[in-house]
């Protein structure tokens, strides 16, 4: 078995770029990922990228902060401590409304950031993860799993055909900045 970890292409040219995952594609050789220093439009449908669950946190948090909100209010203005304030009601629901929304909103910021820093593993201290430290500048970059595609030399055409400027051949997952 290769000590070879990952395929790397690197492009100058976003279209070039684009070009070489659909030679990829092509060939049915799958794309682990795609670094490039600026967002590209339309590059998840090619990559077949899911659509984010993150909305669906964000609603959790939401109905949390609300619940949290009516239920903590209900429990101090209506069964922990009662009063009696011009005849109103202890729980006048309308009266909440401003208090509900701003909690709801707070569950949601909080609950939204933090959900993105867990599913990304941006924890305070850690090193960052980079393949390759100049996709983050000036270069594109596709990177194929070596072990799941074993015709290196196939893949190395393909990439060069597209128009990479230069292909390397990684033996380990991440490069340090150090």
């Amino acid at each position: 078995m290769s000590k070879i970890k990952y395929i790397l292409g690197l492009f100058d040219d976003p279209d070039e770029m684009m070009n070489g995952i659909d030679k990829l594609k092509q060939n049915n050789f799958s794309v682990y990922d795609v670094y490039t220093p600026m967002p590209i439009h339309g590059i998840e449908a090619k990559l077949g990228v899911k659509r984010s669950r993150l909305p669906i946190v964000a609603f959790c948090c939401g109905i949390t902060g609300t619940c949290t909100a009516l239920t903590l209010m209900w429990y101090t203005l209506s069964y922990d401590w009662p009063m009696n304030i011009g005849g109103k009601p202890n729980f006048a629901l309308p009266d909440f409304v401003p208090i509900s929304f701003e909690l709801t909103v707070l569950f949601c910021a909080f609950g939204m950031v933090s959900a993105f820093f867990i599913k990304n593993h941006l924890f305070p201290g850690r090193a960052p993860r980079v393949m390759e430290l100049r996709a983050t500048t000036d270069k594109f970059v596709i990177a194929i799993d070596a072990n799941a595609n074993t015709n290196h030399t196939h893949i190395d055409e393909l990439l060069k055909e597209a128009g990479a400027t230069e292909i390397k051949h990684n033996d380990r997952k991440y490069v340090s900045y150090e």
